[in-house]
């Protein structure tokens, strides 16, 4: 099968993304060939591209897609011939097809199409691990999470409220407020609102949120630590405005003897059995409509250098796709 593969040789901007056409082989054992119907675009890809994510150059790049099964090799029983599938393994995603492990794939639902697996898949992934597992909370609890119109964002809204949490949204400009809110905000503010973390404490009568997933970074993280309850938790789970360096531990003492961690999706998706089960609950929430997957805009795939600028310049909402 022929397939254009994007690829990049040294990182930087959007303008290091690359094309090539190449023919891919009968897929080895435990591999399989598998035509991308449709590619996720996620914060993670400019952070590989950028270089603040090390890759052995040249690499591929993306990590997000479903498609349709066309070959499989030796020793793969789980997938077959025609089904659909999806991933957010490694890299390599931005592609209209390629060889991979199988087990870096898994099955999508009958009912599921395939712009709404590579819309969710990896997003729903990270959000089930962050509200399941990383740091669940109770219903009734308050939990803040900035950038709350985007793609993950979204997504974390419905799936805390799911759950009974009552959630405080920030978002970037007004006219995302309403996006939040359809996802089950109480309460948005501006992200750069100087009084946001007052704001925080007087919307919940003073005591603060029981943990704020911040997917944002540099920018959000002292804000984060002003509004969050003693000992609650701050997750951090991305880096859209840069990593969050030179942490003082002697700040989590100030703030309340606070909880930290640096989450990431594939610490709770490392084995087999538990990447399943937590793939299978993102699917249910999908099916039982508690999870609406907003694709916001999409891009043909060889537009993937513009659909990088404009997500770093914060002008998506919701999902993005990228479409052979």
């Amino acid at each position: 099968m022929r397939a254009t593969q994007a690829y990049f040789e040294a990182t930087g901007g959007p303008e290091v993304i690359q094309w090539r056409e190449v023919d891919l082989p009968a897929p080895g054992a435990g591999e399989i060939l598998v035509r991308h119907e449709a590619v996720g675009l996620n914060y993670i890809d400019t952070y590989f591209r950028s270089g603040l994510y090390p890759a052995a150059l040249p690499s591929g790049i993306g990590m997000e897609a479903a498609g349709i099964v066309e070959a499989v090799g030796d020793g793969v029983s789980h997938l077959k011939v025609g089904q659909r599938v999806a991933t957010f393994g490694a890299l390599g995603a931005y592609s209209t097809a390629r060889i991979a492990p199988a087990l870096q794939y898994f099955p999508v639902p009958e009912g599921v199409d395939a712009q709404t697996a590579a819309a969710v898949f990896l997003k729903g992934a990270t959000v089930e691990a962050l509200a399941e597992r990383c740091a669940p909370l109770a219903a009734g609890e308050w939990a803040l999470v900035p950038a709350a119109a985007g793609g993950v964002g979204q997504l974390l809204v419905q799936w805390l409220t799911a759950r009974g949490v009552r959630v405080i949204g920030t978002v970037g400009s007004e006219a995302k407020m309403a996006l939040a809110r359809e996802a089950g905000a109480e309460t948005v503010f501006l992200s750069g609102d100087a009084d946001l973390a007052a704001k925080v404490r007087e919307t919940t009568q003073g005591v603060g949120v029981a943990a704020s997933y911040d997917g944002v970074g540099a920018a959000t993280w002292d804000a984060s630590l002003k509004s969050v309850r003693r000992r609650g938790t701050v997750v951090s789970f991305g880096n859209a405005s840069g990593p969050v360096t030179g942490v003082n531990l002697g700040v989590l003492a100030q703030h309340g003897s606070l909880f930290v961690t640096r989450m990431t999706l594939f610490d709770y998706y490392r084995e087999p059995a538990e990447a399943m089960a937590g793939a299978a609950k993102l699917w249910d929430m999908v099916d039982c409509g508690k999870l609406k997957v907003t694709v916001g805009q999409t891009y043909p795939l060889l537009d993937a250098a513009q659909a990088h600028r404009d997500l770093e310049a914060r002008q998506t909402t919701g999902s993005t796709l990228l479409l052979p």
